[in-house]
């Protein structure tokens, strides 16, 4: 097999396994399973107050899993941040649970960065294997039914008008 080929054939499969198609389809939505339910969600934020996916019933919720150290995970905070002002008055809510970090250094970067949306600590990430976490950032969207609606594996700017889009149509 010649190196261009095996590049292509990379490049196929890191597309499909980041939603897209062969053909070009833009689209990093990839919906859940028709009624599908969550995993449980049950952490503490930095001043220690319980959030439970249970608590968010009627509201769509954005929960975004990431990390200090990950490059894509920053960088797309703001956009999250663009959205939830955006959304302001609507039933929808983002929580941002941290991967497996201190709290010391989630509030440091806090203090740089600060967000107005709950940052939940996972620090043994218990959370993240419950929602088979394996690359960040991974974002999941939950409708106000509770039901599992999309995942969106890696990075991705929540202020396009494709993700806008896309969550405007699960507010109920």
């Amino acid at each position: 097999m010649s190196l261009f080929v095996a590049l292509r054939l990379v490049a196929l499969v890191g597309t499909v396994l980041v939603g897209g198609t062969a053909a070009g389809e833009s689209s990093r939505f990839i919906p859940g399973r028709d009624g599908e339910a969550p995993p449980a969600l049950g952490l503490n934020d930095l001043a220690g107050r319980r959030h439970s996916l249970a608590d968010h019933r009627g509201r769509v919720v954005l929960i975004n899993f990431w990390a200090t150290w990950c490059d894509p995970c920053r960088d797309e905070m703001p956009s999250l941040q663009k959205l939830k002002a955006e959304l302001a008055g609507r039933p929808f809510e983002v929580l941002a649970v941290n991967y497996g970090e201190s709290e010391a250094r989630v509030s440091e970067f806090l203090k740089r960065h600060p967000m107005d949306f709950p940052i939940l600590l996972d620090p043994n990430q218990d959370a993240a294997r419950a929602w088979r976490v394996r690359i960040l950032p991974a974002s999941f969207l939950v409708d106000a039914r509770g039901r599992l609606g999309y995942r969106v594996i890696g990075e991705l700017d929540w202020a396009t008008d494709e993700a806008r889009e896309t969550v405007r149509r699960m507010l109920p």
